[in-house]
């Protein structure tokens, strides 16, 4: 493919701006200076850094000359390709020209969606309620407990026997548990039933402290043997330090509230 002899037709053009958001989140507006041009199409400061920004992160600030370098290559070769003779054709293809439309629709919903949450207040009295509804709900307990993995039952109910005969947890949660505590004798530390698989988190919860499950616990991960070591109150946490995630989690609420008015106010035609 010839790249000095390249179309440069309205079209071709258009579909450069369709494919480049594939790449780049283009949302900036007002004016920016150029900073290179292919096959007469400008790129500004703003598509450049949006495309830093994206590709390190958004530690721009603290990117090398040499990474400099090897992105503002990268972008110019996403120009060059997106000039080509053959790109307002592709454009038109019905997969690649669908994937156009649902980035540019993403971008936005994103952009809306942003709008809409910085402009949702919150009083002191929603924040109160729900701090005191997220206290109602969290677990009450909180434990400590050691595990052996293993990749089938058998070897988990051979375990069990090797327990109910004097073994040690411990040692052998060294020798057999596939996990990454294995090493560390099973030892999970303290956690609370929500922040584990369910199954794991209710064997944990039926047990007494100092008790090893007696039948292997099955999740995602495996077959467990369990030995849950301690219990304790689960302390709450003030209101004060909770405050940022309990505006949030109203801020998300009246958003999912919003979009439901949304969805019910929307143009969509009927099936019929």
């Amino acid at each position: 493919m010839n790249f000095k002899n390249v179309s440069r037709t309205r079209g071709t053009r258009r579909a450069i701006c369709g494919l480049l958001l594939t790449t780049v989140i283009y949302s900036q507006t007002g004016q920016a200076d150029t900073i290179f041009s292919v096959n007469g199409v400008d790129v500004d400061s703003a598509v450049v850094d949006l495309y830093f920004d994206s590709r390190l992160g958004g530690q721009n600030n603290q990117a090398t000359p040499e990474q400099r370098e090897i992105l503002m290559t990268e972008l110019r070769d996403i120009y060059v390709l997106a000039t080509q003779d053959n790109a307002e054709f592709l454009a038109k293809e019905n997969r690649i020209a669908a994937q156009l439309n649902l980035q540019r629709s993403s971008i936005l919903a994103q952009a809306v969606a942003s709008e809409i949450l910085a402009n949702i207040q919150v009083s002191e009295e929603e924040l109160q309620v729900e701090y005191r509804e997220q206290l109602r709900l969290s677990p009450p307990l909180q434990f400590k407990a050691r595990h052996i993995l293993v990749e089938s039952q058998g070897e988990a109910t051979d375990i069990i026997a090797q327990l109910n005969g004097g073994a040690d947890f411990q040692e052998l949660a060294k020798e057999r548990s596939t996990g990454p505590s294995g090493p560390n004798g099973g030892d999970v530390g303290w956690f609370s039933p929500n922040q584990m698989v369910q199954p794991f988190a209710a064997a944990v919860q039926a047990m007494e402290d100092g008790q090893f499950s007696e039948q292997p616990v099955q999740t995602q991960f495996g077959w467990h043997v369990i030995l849950r070591e301690e219990s304790r109150e689960t302390e709450p946490p003030t209101f004060d330090s909770a405050r940022d995630s309990v505006r949030l989690a109203v801020q998300q609420k009246k958003f999912q509230s919003h979009m439901e008015e949304l969805r019910s106010a929307a143009l969509v035609p009927s099936a019929e």
